[in-house]
């Protein structure tokens, strides 16, 4: 795994707390592009090709799914939200992190009744997140005060990020979506040398996981002619899936989810590129959820946009896996695309 995927995701950053991701984005940005925010916390680093090309908006969200403390009892437990979209059968006896207003970091884990003492009823039900618990092994709330925990601190999955027996296989929390952030990072890096007739807005955007907030309004401070936005997908190659996307096998093109129907023009646009280019890509479509294209597709008057995504397994969880080989070849069509996205190739897509 590269030094760039391992450090993004063993960072800590829900929906409206995407501190960390931001700073770590300015870190690696603030020498190569003019670097600007929206007003809710979406950061935007401007590299200028051709001053009057087209504006090609590449976002990925810095966001991932967790939750936020909200209640703390006398005992010392921790109640919880959630910040995004979570299953409650993948969430009882694991490990999570509770990051301070200070940064300090406590780990914790999600209490759960041994098999022994669950009733009939309680073995064939969700437990209701209302119902769980968060616990720092700590006695009292005093405790909890002490170390510094309040009401809204952030709650984020804690695992380590490596890769697997295969290396090429990786493993982490977070990868919905570092993934965007870090393509976002790497695009920017490789046109640095690189000639390009547009300008390009590489950006991280907040609040993806509760309603693309971010792209929106990053979107309407860049009014792009092109939105290509950086996510994952699902991948069904698992026992018993439909194996529609594999691991592997390339970046999915999203044609269809319930925030957009992805432009016609666009996608062909790509496919051929990558058919020029043997790049190796699948086609995906998500009956629930979406990208930051949903929005960013219809800002101001409205731009084509694509949702470029990484099929990847047990996503919305602790844990997922991806392909080094998707990550590669993501990193590879968004370059390329950059690299001949001008005036009268946008326009072409956009009108003809």
């Amino acid at each position: 795994m590269s030094l760039l995927l391992n450090e993004l995701t063993m960072l800590n950053a829900i929906p409206a707390n995407e501190k960390q991701v931001r700073n770590y984005f300015l870190h690696q940005v603030e020498k190569l592009a003019e670097v600007s925010y929206d007003n809710i916390g979406s950061i935007i680093a401007k590299k200028v090709g051709n001053p009057d090309g087209p504006r090609i908006m590449v976002a990925g969200h810095m966001d991932e799914i967790g939750f936020i403390v909200s209640e703390i009892t006398k005992e010392g437990y921790l109640k919880f939200i959630p910040a995004g979209g979570w299953w409650g059968h993948v969430v009882l006896s694991q490990q999570f992190t509770v990051t301070t207003k200070s940064g300090s970091e406590l780990l914790g884990v999600v209490g759960s009744k041994p098999p022994h003492i669950l009733s009939a009823e309680e073995r064939t039900k969700v437990v209701d997140f209302k119902d769980m618990y968060l616990d720092i092994g700590v006695a009292s709330k005093t405790e909890v005060e002490g170390a510094g925990v309040r009401i809204g601190d952030m709650i984020t999955p804690f695992i380590q990020s490596r890769a697997l027996t295969n290396p090429k296989y990786l493993l982490a929390k977070a990868f919905d979506n570092r993934i965007g952030v870090a393509l976002a990072i790497e695009v920017l890096r490789n046109i640095q040398n690189e000639k390009h007739e547009n300008i390009l807005y590489a950006v991280g955007t907040v609040q993806e996981e509760v309603g693309l907030r971010g792209a929106g309004t990053a979107a309407n401070k860049v009014v792009p002619d092109i939105g290509i936005a950086l996510d994952v997908t699902i991948a069904h190659d698992y026992p018993g899936g439909s194996k529609e996307t594999e691991l592997g096998k390339g970046p999915c093109l999203m044609f269809y989810d319930s925030s957009m129907v992805g432009h016609v023009a666009l996608r062909e646009y790509v496919m051929s590129m990558c058919d020029e280019l043997h790049i190796p890509y699948q086609m995906s479509f998500l009956r629930a959820g979406g990208t930051d294209a949903g929005k960013m597709h219809v800002s101001h008057s409205g731009c084509p946009s694509i949702a470029i995504c990484l099929p990847s397994r047990y996503i919305h969880s602790h844990t997922s896996i991806i392909h080094e080989d998707d990550y590669d070849n993501a990193v590879k069509i968004v370059t390329e695309l950059i690299k001949r996205l001008d005036r009268k190739t946008v326009n072409a897509i956009t009108f003809d």
